[in-house]
């Protein structure tokens, strides 16, 4: 198995630099945090001057688009989500990024509302990345919910160095993920996410995750170094405890799992709230 490599950032200028240090770099992730991030988004906002919801989703479109001509995998769009979203909302949304380019894959938030219009725009023949993943349950949920997909159609993004953050070796999430994947029928594709160190790298391709998404920083330094690999004797240590293994059944309807965690929660009002720094306040 070949662990394809994805640039976790929302500007065309870090993938044109990748690519010119002949990195293996063969897709993006992008999200709300990291359009936010955007040296343009940043003057403007600097500058006092907000954005209306038009202009960002065009801005976010535009730079979608110039990624998706320097990749050849996908390019992951994340519709907006906050608790109050709507699975209808999701899907039209979706629906609509979905259109933006040939190679999308349509991030939505692990949660009830989110796993709903994944198994909604998945029947609809569009592909999906499950963002803001934790627990064995969600990816269980996931993986009942998009049952028939084709593989390569769901991708599932659990997040390792939040865990860590959280007090939990963020590896183990993914072996515990993996483990339990292993008696399925591959249809759920698993892509690393929140990734911190050269350690996290080394330790995904060592796992042989499908595909590891990692900032540009990380991979910057990595690519300065010549992209060296985990030698031989490497051994993945945080120093922190393990995600408790949990046997789940991967045929249960995927109503029947609990997907709610303090992670996700969290995780969702991040986002929420770095789009909503974008906008001008509301008047009134």
């Amino acid at each position: 198995m070949t662990t394809h490599l994805y640039l976790d950032s929302g500007d065309p200028a870090h993938t044109r630099n990748l690519l010119a240090k002949q990195t293996l770099l063969a897709g993006q992730t992008t999200n709300p945090s990291l359009v936010a991030k955007h040296p343009a988004v940043q003057a403007r906002l600097t500058a006092g001057e907000h954005f209306t919801p038009t202009e960002i989703d065009t801005f976010y479109r535009d730079v979608v688009q110039e990624i998706a001509t320097l990749v050849s995998d996908s390019v992951s769009i994340e519709v907006y989500a906050d608790t109050e979203t709507t699975v209808a909302a999701m899907v039209e949304e979706g629906r609509i990024m979905n259109t933006w380019i040939p190679n999308a894959h349509i991030k939505l938030p692990t949660t009830s509302a989110g796993v709903a219009a994944a198994a909604q725009l998945v029947s609809e023949g569009v592909r999906v990345n499950m963002t803001l993943c934790f627990t064995q349950a969600q990816a269980a949920a996931v993986y009942s919910a998009t049952q028939g997909a084709a593989v390569g159609q769901v991708l599932l993004s659990p997040f390792i160095g939040r865990w860590d953050d959280f007090g939990y070796d963020g590896m183990s999430s993914i072996t515990n993920i993996q483990r339990m994947f292993a008696a399925g029928d591959g249809h759920v594709q698993i892509l690393a996410a929140s990734l911190r160190s050269r350690e996290h790298l080394w330790a995904c391709y060592q796992q042989q995750v499908d595909i590891i998404t990692a900032p540009y920083a990380l991979l910057r330094a990595w690519a300065d170094d010549h992209f060296p690999m985990p030698p031989s004797d490497f051994v993945y240590e945080s120093g922190l405890p393990p995600v408790p293994y949990e046997e789940l059944d991967l045929t249960a309807s995927w109503e029947s799992f609990s997907l709610e965690h303090e992670l996700v929660t969290n995780g969702v009002a991040r986002f929420a709230a770095d789009w909503n720094a974008m906008f001008a306040p509301a008047s009134g």
